[in-house]
């Protein structure tokens, strides 16, 4: 069984594998930083650790947030790196049993595509795993 941290962007549910994540927080204040790509949302204080801030919907080409809610952070580690994926709302963990994963969706396309590694079916929902390692890479996002 394996254990992912759920959270939703746009009508999705997503998830990462819970060993990458270091924690999820409520919204921070993000610093922008100027000639960043547009998909860095900024950089944010984490108890004196700078962290870089990833806009998630603005990575998978989907429209801004609309601002009635503010974006939650979900931490991750990546190597030695930390990172913050913006994220509209938090889900639950949940566990999937590995032989449930399947290819991504035929019906999932631009940005997106490169950045699941696979679905899992879940009773009322698909939900589409993050590669969290794509995703934070820098140079990609731009």
């Amino acid at each position: 069984m394996l254990q992912y941290a759920t959270f939703k962007i746009g009508e999705n549910t997503f998830g990462v594998d819970v060993r990458v994540v270091q924690e999820v927080l409520r919204p921070h204040p993000i610093t922008r930083v100027p000639l960043a790509p547009a998909s860095i949302a900024g950089l944010i204080n984490l108890r004196g650790q700078v962290v870089t801030a990833v806009d998630m919907r603005q990575r998978l080409g989907l429209p801004p947030n609309t601002g009635e809610r503010e974006s939650m952070n979900v931490v991750a580690r990546v190597g030695d790196a930390v990172v913050s994926l913006l994220v509209d709302s938090i889900g639950d963990v949940i566990e999937v049993d590995d032989s449930d994963f399947e290819s991504p969706p035929e019906t999932l396309s631009g940005p997106a595509r490169g950045l699941v590694l696979g679905a899992f079916k879940l009773d009322s929902t698909l939900l589409l795993a993050l590669d969290v390692v794509r995703v934070a890479d820098i140079d990609v996002a731009a």
